[in-house]
């Protein structure tokens, strides 16, 4: 049987417990999400053109490439490193040449690390529950930002399940986040001590970018502050 009645009984009066009762941070941000409807409208209402340069971090399957092209016209680099979701990506925009993918993701550091595979929530960081696992290649941002010749960065939008945490330490440590005007991330509370390490980023990224919108673990925005704040 795919649910046992207690799973039936429990799961709904738990989430309930959670949201309303203790209030659950998480629970309550995924709520208030879902009624603005952040998913049709903030992840994709940036002042972007043409000329513009997106980098989807955890491209998954595409859409939200997709979306950006389309509604904007913009050039879009995309890094998926499961084999499965990069060769859908990869044929998806074979014949859209404003679309650039790569069968790797960004971190800290060069290394091949052991990628669980679990549909949209794949991770380098969570290995419980999955089904299988491959091996998959994490370049450097840094040298990445070189390799390809990068100045300046409209929009970068980070999902990727626990990554994010190692890459934006080391956006910032070289400075590279200057060169980003907005900043998407979805942070993950399922890694080690994630409130902490978040607030620790969420201070640093103060120095050069500010908040525009947030919903606590499930998708905040920041942008580069003008010159002289």
């Amino acid at each position: 049987m795919p649910s046992t009645l207690s799973d039936i009984f429990f799961k709904p009066v738990t989430k309930f417990y959670k949201r309303t009762i203790v209030k659950d941070p998480f629970l309550v941000s995924l709520r208030q999400w879902k009624l603005d409807r952040g998913d049709a409208t903030l992840r994709y209402e940036y002042p972007l053109n043409e000329t513009s340069v997106v980098l989807d971090v955890g491209g998954f399957q595409g859409d939200f490439a997709d979306t950006m092209v389309d509604r904007y016209g913009c050039r879009v680099l995309l890094f998926e490193p499961m084999a499965a979701f990069f060769e859908q990506c990869e044929e998806r925009f074979a014949a859209e040449p404003r679309v650039s993918t790569f069968h790797y993701g960004l971190g800290a550091k060069d290394e091949q690390l052991s990628l669980s595979s679990s549909s949209d929530a794949s991770s380098f960081f969570r290995t419980n529950g999955a089904d299988e696992f491959e091996s998959a290649q994490v370049r450097d941002v840094a040298s990445v930002w070189e390799q390809l010749d990068l100045t300046h960065v409209d929009l970068m939008k980070i999902n990727i399940e626990g990554g994010e945490y190692p890459l934006l330490r080391r956006l910032i440590e070289t400075d590279t986040i200057r060169q980003v005007c907005n900043i998407q991330i979805q942070f993950h509370n399922f890694v080690d001590d994630a409130e902490e390490q978040r607030a620790e980023l969420r201070r640093q990224l103060g120095s050069t970018h500010e908040e525009t919108w947030c919903y606590d673990f499930v998708w905040e925005n920041w942008c580069r502050k003008t010159d002289g704040e």
